[in-house]
């Protein structure tokens, strides 16, 4: 579960140089100065680098490395329970470290011989437009902060932990690594504002938020549910539907809790052709067509 309107913090650069990052009054470190600054360095990072630099490294401190080796330990038996056999598969291809928070240098080494994939360093929020044209380039922009130490199993944002531990190991897996890229391609066919929004809710129902039908039983693959302890005990109890990507594309949705509406693909060779065939063919006259069946439709 996400919560903040903006998915992540603003980050601002002052007269001075200095980098903040705007923490929303809910956010559990909107009142520890100390991880403020934490966050505000780390994005200082991430904004310092120019193209073709290395992704910067970070100095990640005994309790942020005490973060990620608990989460690890956490998700892994609800992963098994949960998650899909082909992010399973994944997963255990790409093996990242449970012991220390890895460098995101280190997720492209192991994922580039898998699936051709690499990360590059953001420091939040990345324009929608540049976020998926990098997809299309088997590039995955990434935060490099952890959450905050007092509540290690939530996250109101997107951190390194949903970043590398949810979409790493699904981009680990050819299938769903081909689906991203699609939905990366896709920006490059789509003029219109509306078209890439609306291919960017599908990729919310699918690549985030995602789940599929496996022995008879649901399965999750969306990085939004297995990054997250408590939303792979609740998903199962959601509304769940049939792919439909006109409704993909148009409904609203509330990031500030446990996403009430699924869809499931009732394999993975119907979400390869479904919302894989979407994203490699859509154009901005498909996807007006779309939007207006679905409001027909209500």
């Amino acid at each position: 579960m996400f919560e903040d309107g903006q998915l992540y913090s603003a980050v601002t650069t002052d007269a001075h140089g200095q980098v903040e990052v705007h923490l929303g009054e809910n956010h559990p470190g909107f009142t520890d100065p100390a991880y403020r600054a934490r966050r505000g360095d780390i994005a200082a990072a991430a904004l310092a680098r120019r193209p073709g630099d290395p992704v910067p490294t970070i100095d990640y401190t005994d309790e942020e490395q005490g973060i990620w080796r608990l989460v690890s330990a956490e998700l892994a038996p609800k992963h098994e329970k949960y998650a899909h056999s082909e992010f399973l598969a994944a997963k255990a291809a790409l093996g990242l470290p449970t012991d220390h928070v890895p460098q995101l240098t280190e997720v492209s080494e192991r994922l580039e011989p898998l699936t051709g994939w690499r990360y590059q360093s953001a420091p939040g929020l990345v324009p929608l437009r540049e976020f998926y044209a990098d997809l299309g380039r088997r590039t995955f922009n990434s935060t490099q902060y952890l959450r905050h130490p007092s509540q290690p199993l939530y996250t109101p944002e997107p951190d390194i932990i949903h970043e590398v531990i949810g979409h790493g190991n699904q981009l680990a897996s050819p299938r769903f690594a081909a689906i991203t890229e699609a939905a990366g391609r896709a920006s490059e066919r789509l003029e219109s504002d509306e078209a890439m929004q609306f291919v960017a809710d599908v990729f919310w129902f699918s690549i985030e938020f995602g789940v599929i039908a496996e022995d008879g039983v649901t399965k999750a693959y969306g990085a939004g549910i297995l990054s997250s302890y408590g939303e792979m005990d609740e998903f199962r109890k959601m509304d769940i539907r049939p792919l439909d990507l006109r409704v993909m594309g148009t409904l609203n949705y509330d990031i500030t809790a446990y996403q009430p509406v699924l869809f499931r693909a009732e394999s993975l060779t119907h979400l390869e052709d479904v919302v894989g065939g979407f994203f490699s063919t859509v154009d901005d006259e498909l996807a007006a067509r779309l939007r207006a069946e679905a409001s027909a439709a209500v």
